[in-house]
């Protein structure tokens, strides 16, 4: 039962994330909340791991999060159903949109999903941000908000930023360094 909820929930991420696999975060956080499989906190550690490993950002995750709720199989049907929309929607739309491609409402929709993408990718990229910087649990337990700000990762995130621009060198140099410097800090 757990491999086919993994499927169908991966589905309908893969059907509503347009925009590539930090569109799929806003739905991972959702999906956390529904399910014991991981907390919102793990999806910080699998997006780290999914950027610094080849293939793409959604299937990474869904197969980390499939193998953590249903091992080995749950690592394959995750992405499985991640994918098959895609899939089925491309087969679908390059029969049709070779006959409509110069239609003015086929126009119209492409034009309008380019906002949706970008929106669901910034709220991606803020929920990524907010996760790694920063501690919600403080606001509940009455705590002032600058005590849940994660002091080193905000250093981390300046002193990497800064080497970025001054330094211009290939990015792999810089996932390792912030590699290394997560492990010496305890990160």
């Amino acid at each position: 039962m757990t491999l086919l909820l993994l499927y169908a929930e991966f589905f309908k991420i893969g059907l509503f994330s347009v925009g590539g696999g930090l569109a799929t975060l806003p739905f991972l956080y959702e999906m956390a909340s529904r399910y014991n499989f991981f907390t919102p906190e793990d999806i910080g550690n699998f997006l780290a791991i999914a950027q610094s490993s080849p293939g793409a950002i959604g299937v990474n995750v869904s197969a980390q999060i499939g193998y953590r709720a249903g091992g080995i199989p749950g690592a394959c049907i995750a992405p499985l159903g991640l994918v098959s929309p895609a899939i089925i929607v491309i087969l679908i739309i390059s029969r049709i949109l070779s006959a409509f491609k110069e239609n003015a409402a086929v126009k119209a929709v492409f034009s309008g999903l380019r906002p949706a993408a970008t929106g669901l990718i910034f709220a991606a990229g803020f929920g990524v941000i907010a996760l790694s910087l920063y501690s919600m649990d403080i606001l509940s337990g009455g705590g002032a908000w600058y005590q849940g700000i994660h002091w080193k990762e905000v250093i981390l995130l300046a002193f990497l930023f800064f080497a970025v621009y001054k330094f211009n060198k290939h990015p792999l140099v810089y996932i390792a360094a912030a590699g290394l410097a997560g492990i010496i800090l305890g990160l």
